[in-house]
């Protein structure tokens, strides 16, 4: 027991801790650069809260779990959609205004779709995860052309959004106005941030092994909810505090940019890293629930809905039939 939780434990805090620092860091070596604080947070920002994941499922991979490794990015946004956003919804009811975040939930199903297609037919091969994550550059440079003209048309997008809800959660992913101090220290923070969320990927990913091991559970079940909901504790959190300031389509675009980036950047990487098949398992239903939660929150968006508490208590319900479906 000990020899499993520890490592489960210690393997979240070590993923959150470090890369809350990584991002701390690499945020004020960049603004030393001179990097506007716009593509700051489109990029570095944009991407700190996904790098639980992305550093579990490559460990994954790599050591031959593709159960975790893949069940981890389909169960983060299985997670976001179903617990995240119904918990946010239930906290304070969601409105989708923007035009820009209904135009990015239409990119998450599709990704979420190319995804599910790509795993049913072949393998996860190194050209495909090129593909993937040059989908995303062209998708952040989008997003960058789009924000450039929010001053004269105010409608952000999901990555924007995603960067806004983790700054107002902590403060120190904002980069400084006039950066001062030596550089030594930011690129410290920054190495060290790196070196922990290393460590809890590692620890993450022998602490899920063991437990599929040892309880008779499959590696791609504890992938798809253990290590799914444990790396997605950045996005709970900024979600949730955005819904309790009120802010319906900072928590939706977090949402929808995590899931965007689970697949395009955490799927692209895993496959040139250590390419390999989705297992069958994940390829036949559980990306087809992901599709699905996908299409459903979507339609909420597009067709003006608000996001009510019982809807989201709707969500919530659906990602506990989720688990009862999963779990022997």
């Amino acid at each position: 027991m000990f020899d499993i939780w520890l490592p489960l434990v210690g393997g979240f805090v070590l993923l959150v801790v470090g890369g809350d620092l990584l991002v701390r860091g690499a945020v004020q070596v960049a603004s030393r650069f001179g990097v506007s604080p716009l593509v700051i947070g489109l990029t570095l920002v944009g991407f700190g809260t996904s790098t639980p994941e992305l550093v579990t499922s490559v460990q994954a991979a790599l050591i031959g779990a593709p159960g975790i490794a893949y069940g981890n990015i389909v169960g983060s946004n299985i997670a976001n959609i179903l617990l995240i956003l119904g918990v946010s919804a239930i906290l304070y009811p969601m409105a989708i205004a923007s035009t820009a975040l209904r135009r990015d939930g239409a990119v998450m199903v599709a990704v979420a779709v190319l995804f599910t297609t790509v795993a049913a037919t072949m393998p996860m091969e190194r050209w495909l995860g090129v593909v993937f994550i040059l989908a995303l550059v062209v998708y952040v440079y989008i997003a960058f052309r789009q924000e450039s003209l929010a001053n004269t048309k105010p409608d952000h997008g999901a990555i924007y959004d995603k960067s806004v809800a983790l700054q107002s959660v902590d403060p120190g992913t904002v980069p400084p106005m006039k950066p001062s101090g030596s550089i030594m220290t930011p690129l410290l923070i920054t190495v060290g941030g790196l070196t922990l969320v290393v460590l809890g990927g590692t620890f993450l990913v022998d602490g899920a092994v063991a437990l599929a091991g040892s309880y008779g559970i499959s590696e791609t079940v504890t992938g798809l909810t253990i290590v799914a909901v444990g790396t997605s504790l950045p996005e709970l959190i900024t979600s949730v505090f955005a819904a309790i300031r009120k802010q319906a389509d900072v928590a939706f675009g977090n949402i929808v940019g995590s899931n965007i980036y689970n697949i395009l950047f955490i799927g692209g990487a895993t496959a040139v890293i250590a390419p390999g098949e989705v297992p069958a398992e994940i390829a036949s239903f559980d990306n087809l629930v992901m599709v699905g939660v996908s299409v459903l929150i979507v339609v909420f968006a597009w067709t003006g809905l608000r996001i009510a508490r019982w809807e989201g208590a709707a969500l919530f319900a659906g990602y506990l039939g989720y688990l009862y479906v999963l779990w022997p």
